[in-house]
């Protein structure tokens, strides 16, 4: 199947075989850009869609990911309390620079640098979540344990 992948779902995909995971990214024909356009093309709910929203910590510059349910939004005091800084959302150049990827298609792993990354746990009462993997056209299915193995991200309470 990655045949027929574009070069960054590819690069997804390949990061996916590292880990040990038999998942298959997809693209597909409806954009996956936000949750409800992912959920709508999928044919799965937006509370299933792991949303990757990348964050600038305003002190240190440093990234932080964080993979929110679909419906979520973030608490940013919460995240600032996790970080111990403040955070700010962060825009298109920075995100690219810091994942190699374009807001609308970053993926839970294959990051240009290792980002720090908390993972909502709304995500863990379903069974099959989605995420996407390098496009606003591609995605990949999984279960949320697999996710926890693949970002080695910490579980917490995010949501506002």
């Amino acid at each position: 199947m990655s045949g027929n992948l574009s070069s960054s779902a590819k690069k997804v995909q390949e990061t996916l075989k590292g880990f040990g995971v038999s998942l298959e990214v997809a693209e597909l024909p409806d954009s996956t850009r936000t949750s409800s356009e992912a959920a709508a093309a999928i044919g799965c709910r937006v509370e299933q869609i792991a949303k990757s929203l990348v964050f600038r910590a305003k002190e240190s510059n440093f990234p932080v990911l964080v993979i929110a349910s679909g419906i979520n939004r973030v608490d940013e005091k919460k995240l600032k309390a996790l970080i111990g800084e403040p955070v700010g959302k962060a825009d298109a150049e920075y995100v690219r620079e810091n994942t190699g990827f374009a807001i609308g298609g970053v993926p839970p792993v294959g990051h240009k640098k290792k980002i720090k990354t908390y993972i909502d746990e709304d995500l863990f009462q379903y069974e099959t979540i989605w995420a996407a993997a390098g496009t606003p056209h591609a995605v990949f299915r999984l279960n949320p344990n697999e996710l926890l193995k693949i970002t080695g991200g910490m579980p917490v309470s995010i949501k506002k």
